[in-house]
């Protein structure tokens, strides 16, 4: 069925009011809409959002198909809220061509449950040494505007200069893993007190920090625009926000996992986790979540990162980094930033559809709620409270943090231009 009407929905936090969906378009707002034929859809008050759009996906097709599926990461997308994916470029064999990105794109066409956006590699094989076909990956049908090593740093200052002069050409951006590698070697979790005591090697928050500076007044001095991928720590924030201060072009993403949680649960051992960035401690989350509310963040991204059981049903040393997001993100920000008071509704579409659409360029979606828009929606149920099932999810992976612990929110339904991707909870 095409035509819904939505009735009693909350437009971002607001009033309640009617919705019709019509030919993939918002077609009516009102309130007593009458329903005409079409799938009605009672909202009873809950959240109507535009679409979530992440930033920082990582579907692991090709190569990595026993962790996740381009068609897997999606329903999971959707099930999250999701109607457009941002797909990281560390696959086997690395995207960093034009064939390889193009057929990222056309998996995300075939999967039809979200748009996915393939983010090309840097630098070829993600080495850091040569500059990978930005311009050719950008020309492909999949139209890359994102590029990112993530996973590795792109430590070498000529290569990130050139990157950045490159990109600007066609008003892409340089989404960087800020993490100095000789400053990290051999790092198993946050470096601080909780390392001290278990032993572990620090990952020290300057290792960050130090890429973070460098690379904000490269992107000054370029007049390029950057991205800072999963910025972690309080000392990041202060550096965004000082380089924002001076008018540059750079913005900055947060996960869900470090708004709540701790290098304490590092005491575990539980390699669930082990994470890349670490964990960081209680002062950064609160950090990270002011910035978050005053823009210094401009959005929440998940770094989905889905790994096979073995691969972090073992020892903490030798676990693979990463924690799967896309099925909680919303849950995690509804009870870190709204049922804090830290944000309402309408910032949410702001840091989850709004900004991370603008910061990829990415037409259709995190667009206003309005008639003859595009019908990319999510409804969710802030009400609903419920501990996390990872056996209900539709992810292939089960590395989550938050396997047993009860959450705020509930995703009801999802409409991708139209077409509802998630109906009453259930993906169709």
């Amino acid at each position: 069925m095409n035509t819904h009407l939505i009735r009693g929905a909350r437009i971002l936090g607001g009033e309640p009011a009617d919705v019709r969906i019509a030919d993939g378009t918002v077609a009516e707002i009102g309130t007593g809409l009458a329903a005409d034929g079409a799938h009605v859809i009672e909202a009873d008050g809950q959240v109507l959002l535009p679409g979530l759009v992440d930033l920082h996906t990582h579907l692991r097709e090709p190569g990595r198909e026993d962790s996740e599926t381009v068609l897997t990461g999606t329903r999971a997308a959707a099930a999250g809220g999701y109607t457009a994916v941002h797909a990281m470029a560390n696959t086997f064999p690395v995207a960093d061509t034009a064939g390889v990105v193009e057929q990222v794109w056309r998996l995300g066409k075939e999967s039809g449950y979200c748009d996915v956006q393939p983010v090309g590699a840097v630098t070829i094989g993600l080495e850091g040494k040569q500059l990978a076909e930005l311009g050719a990956m950008h020309d492909s049908a999949a139209s890359v505007r994102v590029f990112s090593d993530d996973g590795k740093c792109v430590d070498d200052a000529v290569i990130m200069r050139r990157a950045l002069e490159y990109v600007k050409a066609f008003d892409g951006v340089i989404a960087q893993h800020a993490q100095e590698p000789r400053l990290t070697e051999g790092a198993q979790m946050n470096e601080g007190v909780v390392s001290a005591e278990l032993g572990l090697g620090g990952w020290p928050a300057v290792a960050e920090e130090a890429i973070i500076a460098r690379d904000v007044l490269l992107a000054a001095h370029v007049g390029s625009r950057l991205h800072v991928c999963h910025l972690s720590t309080a000392g990041s924030v202060e550096i965004v926000r000082w380089a924002k201060s001076k008018g540059w072009n750079v913005t900055a993403e947060v996960t869900p996992h470090h708004l709540l949680l701790t290098d304490e649960l590092v005491r575990s051992y539980d390699p669930v986790y082990k994470v890349n960035p670490p964990l960081r401690t209680e002062a950064d989350v609160r950090a990270l979540r002011e910035a978050l509310a005053d823009g210094t963040i401009d959005c929440v991204a998940t770094d989905h990162a889905p790994h096979p059981h073995e691969d972090k049903d073992c020892e903490w040393g030798a676990a693979a980094m990463g924690m799967i997001g896309l099925e909680t993100a919303l849950s995690v920000v509804q009870h870190t930033m709204v049922d804090t008071g830290l944000l309402d509704w309408a910032g949410v579409a702001d840091r989850m559809s709004f900004r991370p659409a603008a910061i990829g360029r990415l037409a259709g979606h995190g667009r206003p709620i309005s008639v003859g828009e595009p019908a990319n929606l999510t409804l969710v149920d802030p009400s609903y409270r419920g501990a996390v099932d990872s056996a209900r999810f539709a992810s292939r992976s089960r590395n989550t943090p938050y396997q047993g612990r009860e959450l705020p929110g509930r995703v009801t339904h999802t409409f991708l231009r139209g077409r509802a991707t998630v109906m009453d909870g259930k993906l169709v």
